[in-house]
């Protein structure tokens, strides 16, 4: 017995403690460690150019998008709670990103990010992760559509070349309509350059579906325009060369106006960076069969948020797709993730100045690619045509994070989403008769018992759906019965509804009999006044007889 509390302590401790832990105490073998270079060198080969083509789709030079793979990629897979996560920059905070840049420039960026690990941290070690993941299934099918779409609208400026006599707009609308009177500066070349790196993008995935196909379409239409001479604008013609190294770790600019500007941002990085990075820890598990700690790697997120901040970097967080790449790579644990990390830094030691010849039509061409499949098209009109309650979430949660915002978008899709459970619940739950009473007499002579049955969840759901039957029945009975064998939980507003019952059958002379309840329903009636001389607990039926007789 005295082990217990040592034992639930030890359970608790394991809950923050990262998978690679775990998987060097299982033992990593050389031969693990082959089959970790080849995955995290697979996922660096994709994070290289998403890296760069994020960051600069957030209003950010595309070195930060390399800054945030690098700290924040390394230290997500060294401390997180998931065997194959892979940690950096998400298409999911382009939006978000992009109006903080503009709003509170670019230091204010690094606080926020820098605040929201320390928000993530927090989430925690409070254990919250273990509610964040319960999100429903509409509301990240609709968010996930409506971020789709946001980056797509995103990258039409340099899809098509276009060239705006002021600042894209970052509203969805007034950005379609500013894209849409600068038409007549579309560049053909750029459109050439688009075209060519989508077309190859997608041949290569059909054709050879092994091969690197966004780097491959990447270094193709690099040289492409630097051979043929393309007037299409490029990485170093609109950011110059990029650094051979990140800087020295540096402090976010402090101050009491800084960090109040700061704060909306880092509460919307922290919501939306706990939700995707703990949806893609779970994407890995079903595809690994593991199970990752949630509580971990919620923690893990937010010191790569702060490591990555220190650096220049910006938001971290799970990303799916590079995930799901480590896994389909033969990842054996957390080092493929850690070694994708230092592969991306070589390639700034190496190749940085080669970047510069990266057409940005290009990187937007890939972007798009990226949008298209990240839609969950198919998902989504499944959704559509499932149920009412299901296509109402899917479709406002879409609408608000494309045309207001994410975070709304994301709150108000649970909100929904709990209101369509509820009522689901409430459905569940049943009156049946379950034995049928004798005519009453009309002389208001002693009146016979009735019997009826509850099955499932009684809560304020239910309460509200069957308090009219069970009032209605109420009327005349003299033992009125209630079997609760079925009943698997009362909240506090279905157990006080039965207080109040209870009350009503008194007035008429009778009593309320509950049969069958388990000791937490029973303490959870008791608890809002259903208790004796008002309700009588009984184990069954025949005891209703023996107390009838009694009274």
């Amino acid at each position: 017995m005295t082990s217990m509390p040592h034992n639930r302590g030890r359970e608790q401790a394991s809950e923050f403690l990262p998978k690679l832990v775990t998987v060097v105490r299982e033992g990593y073998s050389a031969q693990d460690f082959r089959a970790d270079v080849l995955a995290g060198l697979t996922v660096a080969i994709v994070a290289l150019p998403l890296s760069m083509a994020i960051a600069i789709a957030s209003g950010v030079g595309p070195e930060r998008g390399l800054y945030t793979t690098i700290i924040g990629g390394f230290l997500v897979s060294a401390l997180g709670g998931s065997r194959f996560q892979i940690g950096g920059p998400a298409g999911a905070f382009i939006v978000l990103v992009s109006a903080c840049v503009m709003q509170i420039g670019l230091q204010g960026l690094i606080l926020a990010t820098f605040l929201s690990g320390l928000f993530l941290v927090a989430a925690g070690a409070l254990r919250l992760g273990t509610y964040i993941k319960f999100i429903p299934y509409p509301v990240t099918v609709g968010f996930t559509a409506g971020i789709a779409v946001i980056i797509f609208a995103s990258q039409m400026k340099d899809l098509f070349g276009l060239t705006l006599p002021s600042q894209e707009p970052a509203e969805i609308l007034q950005k379609v309509s500013a894209l849409w009177a600068a038409r007549g500066t579309a560049s053909a070349a750029a459109v050439a350059v688009a075209v060519a790196t989508i077309a190859l993008i997608l041949g290569l995935k059909r054709l050879r579906p092994g091969w690197p196909s966004l780097l491959i379409a990447i270094v193709v239409a690099a040289a492409g325009v630097a051979v043929t001479g393309l007037p299409v604008e490029t990485i170093g013609s609109r950011f110059g060369a990029l650094p051979r190294l990140p800087p020295l770790p540096a402090l976010p600019m402090l101050s009491a106006e800084a960090l109040l500007a700061a704060l909306p941002f880092a509460i919307s990085f922290t919501l939306l960076g706990a939700i995707e990075s703990l949806l893609s820890a779970v994407v890995a598990d079903g595809m690994s069969g593991r199970q990752h700690r949630s509580n971990a790697e919620l923690v893990a997120q937010g010191v790569a948020n702060m490591g990555s901040a220190l650096f220049g970097g910006f938001c971290v967080t799970g990303t799916i797709a590079r995930t799901a790449t480590n896994v389909r790579a033969g990842s054996r644990g957390p080092v493929s993730g850690m070694l994708h990390a230092l592969f991306v830094l070589a390639f700034m030691l190496v190749a940085a100045p080669l970047a510069a010849f990266i057409p940005l039509a290009a990187l937007a061409g890939l972007l798009a690619v990226v949008a298209w499949n990240m839609a969950e098209k198919e998902e989504f009109w499944g959704l559509l045509k499932s149920s009412k309650g299901d296509a109402m979430v899917v479709v406002v949660t879409f609408l608000l994070v494309v045309f207001r915002d994410l975070t709304e978008g994301i709150i108000v899709g649970f909100a929904l989403g709990g209101l369509v459970f509820i009522r689901r619940m409430s459905e569940t739950a049943e009156v049946e008769t379950a034995e049928t009473p004798e005519v009453a007499p009309t002389d208001g002579a002693n009146r016979n018992r009735v019997v009826y049955r509850l099955r499932g969840p009684y809560f304020f759901g239910a309460a509200a759906r069957l308090g009219g039957v069970l009032d209605r029945i109420a009327e005349y009975p003299r033992a009125f019965v209630v079997d609760f064998s079925d009943v698997p939980f009362v909240d506090s507003s279905g157990a006080r509804s039965f207080e109040l019952l209870a009350h009503k059958v008194a007035r008429k002379g009778g009593q309320l009999y509950l049969i069958g309840a388990r000791p937490e329903v029973r303490r959870a009636l008791m608890a809002q006044g259903a208790r004796a001389p008002l309700v009588s607990f009984l184990p069954d039926l025949d005891s209703v007889d023996a107390a009838e007789a009694a009274r």
